[in-house]
């Protein structure tokens, strides 16, 4: 079961979402907001025409969307992420070997971006000032659940993050953060 403000993606969405450079397009959209394939180009150092294919597959993904009040002219087209994010599960696949084989893949693809993140904050936070260092954050705790209860514990973990994407802070201290969180059953 997916939150009301969440949709199930299917594998060809999941391997759309998961190409390393769409990927990067999603979370720059993510981090700043939205941009023309010609900032995203400049961001990435990749060609106009090379961004604007994969903006293209991810809007027919239904990942990221059309922004035309930005537009200051007719030629142009701003992008933002969506406004409900998908969700997946391995069992999304349906005992279908090759969407599992793109959900597991997609799964260790994500787990190196989360452990790749954390470790870039480590190698960059003492040229960030006390206060962020003091707010960066990890925690993990052994909770016993059911399968229902670890949903809802997702669930809800979901919204919050949510919550905060929807109502950016501005400011001169204002940071992009990179959140993520893993329940899964495990043995100490």
């Amino acid at each position: 079961m997916s939150p009301v403000n969440r949709r199930t993606a299917d594998p060809s969405v999941i391997a759309a979402i998961h190409h390393p450079l769409r990927r990067r397009l999603i979370d720059l959209l993510g981090a700043d907001g939205p941009s023309t394939a010609s900032r995203l180009a400049a961001s990435t150092g990749e060609l106009v025409g090379n961004i604007s294919h994969h903006l293209k597959v991810l809007a027919a993904a239904g990942v990221i969307e059309e922004a035309p009040e930005l537009a200051k002219t007719r030629r142009e087209r701003w992008w933002r992420t969506a406004k409900a994010p998908y969700t997946w599960s391995f069992a999304d696949a349906g005992g279908d070997p090759a969407g599992e084989l793109v959900a597991a893949t997609v799964e260790e693809a994500d787990l190196g971006r989360h452990v790749a993140k954390v470790r870039e904050w480590f190698d960059v936070r003492a040229k960030y000032d006390e206060s962020w260092i003091r707010a960066a954050f990890s925690t993990e705790s052994w909770v016993t659940l059911t399968p229902s209860r670890l949903t809802e514990l997702g669930d809800r973990i979901g919204e919050l993050v949510q919550e905060y994407a929807d109502s950016p802070d501005s400011g001169d201290d204002a940071r992009a953060v990179y959140v993520f969180a893993h329940g899964v059953p495990a043995r100490p």
